[in-house]
């Protein structure tokens, strides 16, 4: 398991504290929306922490040739029709360039830096001079209006429960998820970004962003430096 990072309740946990069969259980949402809104038609999209495959399958279901990218053997396991590569993520070069890279689940928040900046390296390296990079941010009171929780359609609840700082920036988050018939749990650390870290860790790594795709800004598209045109 991952320093800071733990995971409890049925089924295998990955070592980021996360449950493969929950994951198996969590709706797509929105998300997939949101990509293909944002992407051409039919588009090469390498998704970075793809899991079980909550965002990868309804995006083939939408025409998209997805590589679902995880450091899972057992998350990659519940994948579907998209060519799966097992590697973990900051290490990944497959030597190719995508229209679409996909950075989702928060991972831009990773709460060591030098991951975050593997994360984004890794993003800059296999996108099209031309492509884009979509990458989830948290929302803007995401430590702070604690505890909350959600009720989903379907029938489950979410919670963050807390979110403690362990120091040099980083908080312990603590999530909870209730089903009527079982609980996980998942703690793991996260690095608040403002919008100006996030600007300066994206030019680090090559990229900038380009354009918000959601009116919270929680979705962001990002392109390489060089790419021409504005936001």
């Amino acid at each position: 398991m991952r320093e800071g990072h733990q995971g409890t309740g049925p089924g295998a946990i990955t070592p980021d504290g996360c449950a493969v069969e929950l994951y198996a259980r969590l709706p797509a949402g929105a998300e997939p929306d949101i990509v293909a809104a944002a992407v051409p038609e039919g588009a090469r999209i390498l998704e970075l922490g793809s899991g079980v495959g909550r965002m990868t399958h309804p995006l083939l279901e939408r025409g998209f040739d997805v590589t679902a990218v995880d450091e899972s053997a057992e998350m990659l396991e519940r994948v579907r029709g998209a060519r799966a590569i097992c590697s973990p993520i900051e290490d990944l070069d497959l030597g190719e360039r995508f229209e679409a890279v996909l950075l989702a689940s928060f991972l831009v928040h990773a709460g060591d830096s030098e991951v975050r900046r593997s994360l984004l390296r890794t993003c800059a390296r296999h996108v099209r001079q031309d492509g884009c990079v979509l990458i989830q941010r948290e929302g803007a009171d995401y430590h702070t209006d604690l505890p909350r929780e959600r009720v989903d359609p379907s029938g489950f609840t979410v919670r963050i429960v807390s979110s403690v700082p362990v120091g040099d920036g980083v908080n312990s988050v603590r999530a909870e998820y209730e089903f009527p018939d079982a609980v996980w749990t998942q703690t793991f650390r996260a690095r608040p970004l403002t919008d100006a870290q996030f600007e300066e860790a994206l030019s680090e790594a090559g990229l900038r962003a380009d354009r918000p795709l959601t009116d919270d800004g929680t979705w962001v598209r990002a392109v390489p430096r060089s790419c021409g045109g504005g936001r």
